[in-house]
């Protein structure tokens, strides 16, 4: 109050400014613990998408002028896949009349993308022995995932496994026939439910080269169908250049 209303002198301000840094102190550096960026999503970093942010992780760079453009297509990208995969698990949540299935499935993100794992349980398996064809409650899970999975530009790979130790019903189909089968059989359902073809990346199947539980690759879960939603740029329309 005193400083407002004397009559400014540059000598006497300097000396009173000296003293209140003294006092109180200065922030030289700015400290961000999140960006809020559309649709609520929560960013950090290189404005990478995160639920939380923990105030012992926030940092002083970047500051919100220093974000390029490359990185603001990159928040973009970011979010479509943050909310597609969020669309995803409420899928799964809306469906009371199948919870039991919350057994039979498993989300893991990687750095390719989020994998949405639908494997066999002891007891509760998602295919009948030996059969390409999904059950009724798998089909149903298939077809409730299809909905948010048409709704986002980015593309999904499937795959299938089996478990070691199968047993081919004839010498001519094994484990390699059985799980590219299986992959095929959820990519025909999801594209009978509106999925666009041009969604999916690869439709492939491992056999039992890639179990989920390395440690016991005989176990029900390893048999499985993987659908990853890819982390990447949306696919140009053809004849559109960048």
């Amino acid at each position: 109050m005193l400083v407002a209303f004397s009559t400014q002198d540059t000598q006497k301000l300097k000396i009173v400014a000296g003293s209140m840094r003294d006092a109180f102190g200065v922030q030289n550096d700015s400290r961000y613990s999140g960006i809020i960026e559309n649709d609520g999503l929560p960013t950090r970093g290189k404005v990478k998408n995160t639920e939380h942010v923990n105030p012992e992780l926030s940092t002083s760079k970047p500051s919100p002028g220093d974000v390029t453009r490359d990185e603001g297509i990159n928040t973009k990208e970011d979010r479509e896949f943050a909310l597609a995969s969020a669309s995803l698990r409420q899928a799964l949540q809306d469906m009371p009349e199948i919870a039991e299935l919350s057994k039979n499935v498993m989300f893991e993100e990687t750095n390719k993308g989020l994998n949405l794992e639908i494997m066999d349980q002891d007891g509760r398996p998602m295919f009948a022995d030996g059969a390409k064809s999904p059950l009724e409650r798998t089909r149903l899970l298939l077809q409730r995932l299809a909905v948010p999975l048409r709704a986002t530009p980015l593309r999904i790979s499937i795959v299938g496994h089996t478990s070691t130790g199968l047993m081919p019903q004839r010498s001519d189909y094994n484990g390699w026939d059985l799980s590219s089968d299986r992959a095929n059989a959820v990519r025909q359902i999801l594209e009978r439910e509106g999925l666009p073809s041009a969604h999916i990346f690869a439709v492939t199947g491992k056999a039992d080269t890639q179990p989920l539980f390395p440690d016991d690759p005989s176990i029900a879960a390893n048999r499985r169908v993987t659908i990853t939603l890819m982390r990447e740029n949306p696919t140009l329309p053809p004849g559109l250049k960048p």
